[in-house]
């Protein structure tokens, strides 16, 4: 009996967070009602509301989730020097590219920044920790670097889920290792 309520539980909050993020594709969450929510997934406001307590709970539950995946990808791995870094930059935008559809509405103008700041700190831990803890740098300064390398990768890879990855994850990592590890300096 409860494994029927479990499945039953699974499949409402599926319905929620898949018809929420059908409705994100064309709107704001702030313009986002629970009414318009509960109507595409066919669920009365009582159920929503015995799982999330607003269209901003059921957004987070699908960001948690997503970072949850995320970080468990990315545990897989242990990434300590430089070409171990660009293997852990390679499968993020492999991980990336197979979750384009939820990535680009968790980046989207159309939800609020919380997703981009963990994000942000996601890609600190992973990336820039072993990046910069060789280097010799003051703490301050590396707030500094790492908002800057971070920020930056964040709207790199909003721009290109925004061009329909028209590059390869391996191209895109090269690039974005490029970045990070020389600058602009070898550009050409």
């Amino acid at each position: 009996m409860s494994e029927k309520l479990d499945r039953r539980k699974k499949y409402t909050r599926k319905v929620l967070k898949e018809s929420l993020m059908s409705l994100l594709k064309e709107k704001s969450i702030g313009s986002i009602t629970i009414k318009e929510i509960c109507e595409l997934a066919d669920i009365n406001r009582s159920t929503f509301y015995a799982h999330f307590s607003s269209q901003y709970d059921l957004l987070n539950s699908i960001d948690d989730e997503f970072t949850e995946d995320m970080v468990k990808t990315l545990n897989q791995y242990n990434f300590l020097k430089e070409d171990e870094a660009y293997q852990m930059t390679m499968k993020i935008f492999e991980y990336i590219a197979a979750k384009s559809e939820i990535c680009k509405l968790l980046l989207s103008e159309n939800t609020e920044v919380q997703f981009q700041k963990k994000g942000m700190q996601i890609a600190k831990q992973y990336i820039l920790k072993n990046w910069l803890t060789d280097k010799q740098i003051d703490p301050e300064t590396y707030e500094y670097l790492s908002v800057f390398f971070v920020s930056g990768s964040i709207y790199t890879i909003k721009r290109w889920l925004e061009n329909d990855m028209n590059k390869s994850p391996s191209e895109m990592a090269d690039l974005l290792h490029l970045y990070i590890n020389r600058g602009l300096s070898d550009m050409r």
